[in-house]
C-alpha cells in the first residue's frame, strides 16, 4: 500500500512537470515588439555604401488587432543612437523594417538616412520607448557568425 502511495504521488509531481512551462522557454512577445535583427550586414564594411548601410535593420511587429500610430516613438541602441518616428501607422498584424541609410519611407519601410552604422557588430542592444518614455522592447545581441538575431 505504502509502495502504491509513493508510485502515485511521484506520477502526480512527474505530471506537473510537464505541465509547468521551463523559466528559460522562449515566448512570443505580444503587442508592439522587435522582431529580426540585422546588426552586420554581409561583406565588408568599407567601403561605406547606402546599400552596405540599409544591410542594418530591424524589424517593429504590431501583433495587435488594431493600427498603432508610432509618432514619437523611439528606437534607441546602447551606444546611443536613436530614431524617431514621425507620423507612421503601423496595421494590425503588419510588421515595419527599420533602415539605417537613405531611402523614400513606404508603409514597409523606414530609413534612419544616416550615413553611419548605427549597430555594434560584436554586440550590442536596441530599446523601443513610447512617446511618454516607457520602454516597450529590448533586443541585444552577441556576435554569432551571422551578423543577425531575432528578438522574440
Amino acid at each position: 500500500m505504502r509502495k502504491t502511495a509513493v508510485l502515485v504521488a511521484a506520477a502526480a509531481m512527474a505530471a506537473t512537470a510537464f505541465t509547468v512551462p521551463q523559466a528559460t522557454a522562449a515566448t512570443h512577445q505580444g503587442g508592439l515588439h522587435f522582431g529580426a535583427l540585422q546588426f552586420d550586414g554581409p561583406g565588408a564594411d568599407l567601403p561605406r555604401t547606402n546599400a552596405k548601410l540599409n544591410a542594418e535593420y530591424v524589424d517593429l511587429h504590431n501583433n495587435t488587432s488594431r493600427s498603432v500610430q508610432l509618432r514619437n516613438y523611439k528606437v534607441k541602441t546602447a551606444s546611443g543612437y536613436v530614431y524617431t518616428f514621425g507620423s507612421f501607422t503601423l496595421g494590425a498584424g503588419k510588421t515595419v523594417r527599420l533602415r539605417n541609410g537613405q531611402g523614400t519611407n513606404t508603409a514597409y519601410t523606414v530609413y534612419r538616412k544616416k550615413d553611419n552604422y548605427w549597430f555594434n557588430n560584436s554586440s550590442g542592444s536596441v530599446n523601443l520607448y513610447t512617446p511618454a518614455g516607457t520602454k516597450k522592447d529590448s533586443c541585444s545581441w552577441r556576435a554569432n557568425g551571422r551578423g543577425y538575431t531575432t528578438c522574440h
